[in-house]
C-alpha cells in the first residue's frame, strides 16, 4: 500500500509539474472559420496576447467548412495534451442540433477552457435597399415573402440562425444564400448583389461608419459600447431578441485537469490586459469571464436555446 501510494503521490507530482511547465513548445487555436470573419480576428487577438504570456508562439490555424465542424472534427480528435485547442463559436451549439449526423459531439468530446470573447452580431443593408429602420426592414420583407435574400457565412452558421430568430420573431419569410465564410458573404453584400446580412460587428461596423452599408441593429439586449447610436434589435422592433455571438476556448475531453487550469488562467490573464481589453473594444468584442465549468453549463443552456430555433425554422442540414 506504501508503494502504491508514493507511485499515486509521485503521478500527482509529476502532473503538477507538467502542468506548471507547460507549453514547451508551440500551441495552436483552430478556428472553424476563413480568415477575416469575427471568429478569426477575435481569435488572433487573443493569441497574439498569449504568446507574450506564455513566451511560446501560439498558431491560429484556419479549417473551415460545415459551418466550423470541420474545425471542431479535428480538435476533438486532437491528442489531449492542451497543445491543439479550438476557438468555439456560437455555430458550435447551433451545430447539435441543425446536423442529422456529427462525428463528434461538443459536449462529450470538448471541455471548456474559457469564455474568452462576447461580441453582438449587426443587422445591415446595402445603402439601395429603400429602408432605414428595423421597422421599414420588417415592412419591406412582408411586402416581398420570399423575394428578400440575406448572406451568411455558411448554412448552419451564426449569421443564418440569428437571422432565421428574426424572421421567427417578426413573422418574416425571407431566403438565405449561403457563401463559404463572412468575407465573401460581405463582398457581394457590399456590391448590391444581395441586400441584406446580420453578421458580426467587427466586420460589418467598420463599413457601416464608411456609408459602404446602412446599420439597423444588434443582436444583444445592451448595446455596444463601439456602436453606441445602433439600438438593439429589441429596441427597434422586435422586442426580447436577444443573442451573443460567443468565443470560448476549449480542448479535447480527456485534457488533464491542471492542463485546463493553467490555460484558463493564461487566458483569464491575457483578457484582464488593458492592452488586450482595449483592442477588443476596439473592434466591438468584450472580455468573457467565469470558470471551465460555468461555460460547459452556458454550452449546454445554447445547445437547447439553438435547437428550438432550429426546429422552429425547420432548418436542416445533411
Amino acid at each position: 500500500m506504501i508503494a502504491s501510494l508514493a507511485v499515486t503521490g509521485g503521478a500527482g507530482v509529476a502532473a503538477v509539474a507538467q502542468a506548471q511547465n507547460f507549453p514547451v513548445k508551440p500551441m495552436r487555436i483552430v478556428v472553424g472559420f476563413p480568415a477575416g470573419g469575427g471568429t478569426d480576428i477575435a481569435t488572433r487577438a487573443v493569441a497574439q496576447k498569449l504568446s507574450e504570456n506564455f513566451g511560446q508562439q501560439v498558431i491560429v490555424e484556419n479549417r473551415p467548412g460545415a459551418a466550423g465542424n470541420i474545425g471542431a472534427e479535428f480538435v476533438a480528435r486532437a491528442a489531449p495534451d492542451g497543445y491543439t485547442i479550438f476557438m468555439g463559436s456560437v455555430s458550435l451549439s447551433i451545430n447539435a442540433t441543425l446536423y442529422a449526423k456529427l462525428n463528434y459531439d461538443a459536449q462529450r468530446d470538448f471541455t471548456g477552457v474559457a469564455h474568452a470573447v462576447s461580441a453582438p452580431f449587426i443587422l445591415v443593408t446595402h445603402p439601395s435597399v429603400p429602408v432605414k429602420n428595423v421597422k421599414e426592414f420588417i415592412a419591406f420583407a412582408k411586402a416581398r415573402p420570399g423575394q428578400v435574400n440575406f448572406a451568411t457565412a455558411g448554412a448552419g452558421s451564426g449569421a443564418h440562425l440569428f437571422m432565421e430568430l428574426f424572421s421567427l420573431m417578426a413573422d418574416l419569410k425571407m431566403t438565405s444564400v449561403h457563401y463559404k465564410g463572412q468575407a465573401p458573404a460581405t463582398v457581394d453584400v457590399l456590391a448590391g448583389q444581395i441586400p441584406a446580412q446580420f453578421d458580426s460587428i467587427m466586420t460589418l461596423y467598420p463599413m457601416a461608419k464608411q456609408g459602404k452599408l446602412r446599420a439597423h441593429a444588434v443582436s444583444t439586449i445592451q448595446r455596444s459600447p463601439l456602436a453606441p447610436e445602433v439600438p438593439t434589435l429589441s429596441e427597434a422592433g422586435v422586442p426580447g431578441y436577444d443573442a451573443d455571438a460567443w468565443f470560448a476556448l476549449m480542448a479535447p475531453a480527456a485534457t488533464p485537469k491542471d492542463i485546463i487550469a493553467r490555460l484558463h488562467g493564461e487566458v483569464t490573464k491575457a483578457l484582464q490586459t488593458p492592452d488586450l481589453r482595449e483592442r477588443l473594444r476596439g473592434i466591438g468584442a468584450t472580455p468573457g469571464s467565469g470558470s471551465p465549468e460555468q461555460f460547459n453549463a452556458m454550452l449546454r443552456n445554447e445547445i437547447a436555446k439553438w435547437a428550438n430555433v432550429v426546429k422552429a425554422a425547420g432548418v436542416r442540414v445533411d
